[in-house]
């Protein structure tokens, strides 16, 4: 008779960890909530102005990506936006409805294509698992560019001198370490026009004064924040590690590209972002700041929100229109 497994660790609602290493990602919370984590198939026809694909980008890996195409007529040539997933490096994937009703509304609104990395998921795969994920997916695209790789329907429309780097939470701490990669590359003739992080992870081992008075939210309380990080760095780690923790930095010498930093007025890390913030600039990087007033943590993600409060639904649109308007000006 088998051993009973006993529970090692436990996120409420979205993970647990037994002590044989398996990990149960199964969705425990209110119900109501489980639809935006629900997977999606593509669908290849359009549907209100997108059409969806999954691809197997890498042949001696398991690496793929969702890829959101908007309907334009066939001469135009399209921005790519390269998406990285949040979920605090331990759950979420690119096919999750939260992302799809996103995406393809930003695929829609910025008229982008949208390629989205099914990242690796930790505490099986611990960073730096996802950033090598994330950079072998903009290789890929740069292979694209080249003529070494070929989608017809992407080396067509696809615009390899507008490549976005965007991503959500912990994605917003991967577009940072990708572009940091990128930096010292040459990418030609792919050139990576800008950078997106959302509402990116980035936090001390001593908490910040946001972190100690902030409301908590449905998509991050302080006991996700600091479990999720435990799973996701590497053993041994702690929140001052260069991924969590990149304020501080020497990025002097880096050519980044220039960046649109999304925070939320009420999110528990904004002020450890605007730390980030204020060091780009005193770096002489480029980047711009965008603001959502009175909202959480990733809010645009929640469609219970965005379709009964009001707030919720103008400031979504507003930071989709801001990151549409980023796209267009780069």
């Amino acid at each position: 008779m088998a051993p009973e497994r006993t529970i090692a660790d436990q996120v409420s609602g979205w993970l647990t960890v037994y002590d044989d290493g398996f990990v149960d990602r199964t969705w425990t919370g209110p119900p109501q909530f489980k639809f935006m984590s629900d997977p999606l198939p593509p669908h290849h026809n359009f549907i209100n102005g997108v059409a969806t694909h999954d691809l197997f980008i890498n042949p001696d890996s398991d690496l793929r990506v969702r890829v959101y195409l908007p309907e334009v007529p066939d001469s135009v040539q399209l921005p790519i936006i390269l998406h990285f997933h949040g979920g605090g490096f331990c759950i979420s994937q690119a096919d999750w409805f939260m992302y799809y009703n996103t995406y393809t509304r930003l695929a829609r609104e910025a008229g982008a294509i949208v390629i989205s990395t099914y990242l690796r998921l930790a505490p099986e795969h611990r960073l730096p698992a996802a950033v090598d994920d994330a950079y072998s997916t903009l290789l890929w695209l740069q292979n694209m560019a080249n003529n070494r790789a070929n989608q017809p329907w992407l080396s067509s429309k696809g615009d390899f001198n507008r490549v976005f780097l965007i991503g959500d939470s912990s994605g917003g701490n991967i577009v940072h370490q990708v572009a940091k990669m990128a930096a010292g590359e040459n990418l030609h003739p792919l050139r990576l026009a800008g950078a997106i992080p959302i509402h990116p992870g980035f936090l001390r081992s001593v908490k910040s004064k946001s972190e100690l008075e902030k409301p908590e939210s449905p998509f991050l309380t302080l006991d996700m924040l600091y479990k999720f990080l435990k799973l996701g760095l590497p053993e041994g780690s702690t929140r001052d590690h260069r991924i969590t923790c990149p304020m501080g930095e020497a990025i002097h010498g880096l050519e980044l590209p220039p960046y649109l930093l999304c925070v939320a007025e009420e999110d528990l890390v904004i002020d450890t972002e605007m730390e980030f913030y204020e060091e780009m600039k005193k770096a002489g990087k480029k980047v711009e700041l965008l603001v959502s007033n009175g909202v959480g943590h990733s809010f645009y993600l929640n469609k219970v929100a965005i379709d009964v409060d009001p707030k919720t639904s103008e400031e979504t649109r507003k930071l989709i229109q801001g990151i549409s308007d980023f796209i267009r000006n780069h």
